[in-house]
């Protein structure tokens, strides 16, 4: 595995943990206070990235299994209505996003080389590789996490 994929694996290690520090001993209030009218709060944010993290195992084992496969988008408002993440407990949407990002991980560690380069078509990024997939979740992670850090301060 080339250095460039040991670098998007620690960072997708790293990411539950960098989370978890983000929110360690803020109150509940501040953490379900939401910045503006029909924005997120720190919870749906998180419940968010779970329910995302759910979305990438899928779409990682569909591209290794079925090399092309359509990759179909989702409306993360729309799952963040009918997932009621307003009333996730917390605890439980960090877990989720833990949990699912340590299968990911150990999914993504076991990979030989070749499999890296495995795809799917995105329908809103078009073809999209394995790794480009790992990639662009530590980019949603930063973004979030910015989010987060922007909320608190708030």
């Amino acid at each position: 595995m080339g250095s460039e994929m040991n670098q998007i694996l620690e960072m997708q290690r790293e990411a539950p943990v960098k989370l978890a520090t983000l929110i360690a001993g803020k109150s509940e209030d501040a953490l379900r206070r939401t910045p503006a009218p029909g924005k997120w709060s720190v919870v749906e944010v998180i419940a968010h990235m779970a329910e995302d993290e759910l979305a990438t195992s899928w779409r990682y084992r569909q591209m290794l299994e079925h090399i092309g496969t359509p990759l179909p988008g989702f409306d993360q408002d729309e799952w963040a209505r009918r997932g009621q993440y307003a009333q996730w407990d917390l605890r439980d949407a960090l877990e989720m996003f833990r949990l699912l990002r340590a299968a990911n991980v150990r999914l993504l560690e076991g990979l030989a080389e070749e499999e890296w380069a495995h795809w799917g078509t995105h329908a809103e990024r078009g073809c999209l590789s394995v790794a480009d997939l790992a990639g662009h979740m530590n980019g949603h992670d930063a973004r979030h996490m910015a989010q987060i850090e922007r909320i608190l301060a708030g």
